[in-house]
């Protein structure tokens, strides 16, 4: 009976998680309906509903294959104190981006602070980054991180790349029925 316990053990601890994508972040907000307003226009999110049964205000959104909640803070000492900081070396969450000039551009139009930089040159696949804070302070980039060759160090065969993410299913205007295509599917 140990011995069939250590076996199973070490099957475990061998396995692959289930996982399949990142999911969500989920931000706190001073102002559901500014923090709502800069996702949606600065970044392309677009809203989606959530469960009617949350008893709290806040705001669920969606794009790129990932989500972003937005929660009212019941705290504000747990949201950043210096919302003009840029640092980044600090948290922050990553966008990758197929037009940085569009990006940036856009980031001029709505006066949106940010420092720009770019890490490596040529020969390595230079990555061109944009910084800068939602209206609560929390720190986002933008980068074109798609020209960095990914090199693993262990486990190769572990990578799971964005085909094989989990796409949920988006209901189409004007249709119950009617879902949008899913990739792979």
């Amino acid at each position: 009976m140990e011995e069939e316990k250590k076996k199973k053990g070490d099957d475990e601890s061998n396995s692959k998680p289930p996982l399949m994508a990142l999911n969500h972040v989920s931000r706190l907000c001073k102002d559901v309906k500014k923090s709502l307003e800069f996702y949606t226009k600065v970044l392309g999110f677009v809203e989606i509903e959530r469960p009617a049964s949350f008893d709290f205000n806040g705001a669920w959104l969606f794009n790129y294959g990932v989500g972003i909640h937005l929660v009212q803070a019941k705290d504000q000492d747990k949201l950043p104190s210096d919302t003009d900081h840029l640092d980044p070396m600090d948290n922050h969450i990553s966008f990758q981006c197929e037009d940085m000039e569009a990006l940036e551009k856009r980031l001029k139009e709505v006066k949106v602070k940010y420092i720009k930089r770019t890490v490596g040159d040529e020969k390595d696949a230079a990555i061109d980054q944009l910084f800068f804070n939602d209206p609560d302070g929390f720190m986002v980039e933008i980068c074109n991180c798609e020209n960095v060759e990914l090199v693993p160090r262990h486990s190769a065969d572990a990578i799971r790349l964005p085909e094989d993410r989990h796409a949920p299913p988006v209901a189409l205007p004007d249709s119950s029925n009617r879902r949008m295509p899913q990739p792979n599917s």
